[in-house]
């Protein structure tokens, strides 16, 4: 039998719902349209990953901390833009995703988002895995919560960027 793919592994299964869960719970909306509310954790697992917006998310470290959250899921929107395989995306400290100059707005919004449980319009800008800048805008940002309703990370989505 062949192997699973990583996303499919059973960390990300987790992390899929409970950035699919945390995401209702914090826009009392759906991030996908179109899923059946009886779909099966793998179909919902598939639909992110497939889904054609970036969706990333992040442990639960504190963002001030050296070296910070560190990356627990990117769909494949996510790993295209970075130019990431997956192995080199999910547990890469998710500061990493932008230029050092922009890392402090980037901390503060994750701050806020933290302080609110969610933040829409965020923007900012990103460095892929080769160097190259671009901007994101109109980004969601929310709390992901455990299974005991603890705060354990963050998620981010967003589909409107351009290369700089």
């Amino acid at each position: 039998m062949p192997t699973p793919a990583a996303w499919f592994s059973p960390a990300a299964l987790q992390a899929a719902l409970r950035i699919l869960q945390s995401h209702q719970r914090a826009f009392g909306r759906p991030l996908l349209g179109g899923l059946r509310a009886d779909a099966s954790p793998e179909q919902q697992a598939e639909a992110l990953f497939s889904s054609a917006a970036p969706v990333l998310a992040h442990d639960g470290a504190d963002p001030g901390a050296d070296p910070g959250p560190r990356l627990i899921y990117a769909n494949r929107a996510a790993l295209v833009l970075w130019k990431r395989r997956w192995a080199e995306m999910v547990g890469l400290p998710s500061q990493l995703t932008a230029e050092p100059h922009e890392r402090g707005r980037r901390h503060q919004a994750l701050r806020s988002a933290r302080a609110a449980t969610a933040l829409e319009g965020y923007s900012g800008v990103r460095i892929d895995s080769q160097g190259r800048r671009f901007q994101i805008r109109g980004a969601r940002l929310w709390t992901l919560w455990d299974a005991a309703g603890q705060p354990c990370g963050q998620a981010a989505r967003f589909s409107d960027w351009h290369w700089l």
